[in-house]
């Protein structure tokens, strides 16, 4: 088990940790009914803090940030010496997360996406861990919320008693989310993503070779070319050049130039 606590990647800090001591420490909060709220990011989730000193303020603030995407882990490994083996990504630990939910009577929540999505995500996750235990679940708005919807959405999601709340509602939406939400709830929130697409059946993930190699984006971007153009062909070659700056010193990103938000955004 690895976990070596946050270290800091271009301002924003990402948890050194690796599959088991993540689920572990998920876990022992939906045991103790602790706000923990937590995200899994690669690079373009990386660069949404880098870009804006508000929502970097909310990622360092999140309980845990995960390492999802291989060029994330090498920068933790060659600028932290963190030894990590493996990326620690969004899909797969929401499933690791359910088989420790279903073995120990931890009722989920799921919020986001689409009716269509949940209902097939549900009927898999139930499929794949027949003691899992969904407590109820909710689509996305695709709007902002008001200060009187979010209330009744932490009522709903506590009396449903739901130990742990997935939500899917994209980046870096889903983060604000688990930013804004953690207190009222007092339980693990994990922003996944993509994983409610993947596990609903919808959306096929890249090939393992290409993840190992750090090209889980480029099987992305052929998959869906006029929305993610940007955010790889743009942003990546951004993230490498920051990388190496921070790598020889030419620069340092301090966590600490975040700016705490004036207001709830309030996505749903």
């Amino acid at each position: 088990m690895i976990d070596a606590g946050k270290r800091n990647i271009l301002g924003v800090q990402v948890n050194a940790v690796d599959y088991e001591a993540a689920v572990e420490k998920i876990i022992q909060a939906a045991h103790d009914r602790t706000p923990f709220g937590v995200s899994a990011l690669a690079v373009h989730g990386v660069m949404t803090g880098v870009e804006d000193p508000v929502h970097r303020y909310r990622l360092n603030h999140l309980a845990m940030v995960l390492p999802d995407g291989q060029p994330v882990r090498w920068a933790l490994n060659i600028l932290h010496r963190a030894g990590l083996p493996d990326r620690v990504c969004g899909p797969d630990t929401m499933l690791k997360v359910c088989e420790r939910a279903a073995q120990e009577k931890l009722p989920i929540y799921l919020y986001g996406s689409r009716p269509i999505v949940l209902e097939k995500l549900s009927a898999n996750l139930c499929a794949k861990f027949p003691s899992l235990i969904i407590a109820g679940s909710q689509p996305s708005k695709f709007r902002r919320t008001t200060p009187e919807e979010k209330q009744e959405v932490i009522e709903q999601i506590r009396a449903s008693g739901a130990a742990i709340t997935f939500v899917g509602l994209g980046c870096p939406r889903q983060e604000v989310w688990a930013y804004e939400y953690a207190q009222g709830l007092s339980m693990p929130i994990l922003a996944v993503g993509a994983a409610f697409d993947f596990h609903a059946g919808l959306l096929s993930k890249a090939p393992q070779v290409l993840s190992d190699l750090g090209l889980e984006w480029f099987y992305r971007l052929l998959m869906e070319p006029k929305r993610l153009w940007k955010r790889y062909l743009i942003l990546n070659p951004l993230y490498i050049w920051m990388f190496f700056m921070q790598w020889l010193k030419l620069r340092k990103y301090d966590p600490a130039e975040a700016i705490p938000p004036d207001q709830d955004m309030l996505y749903g």
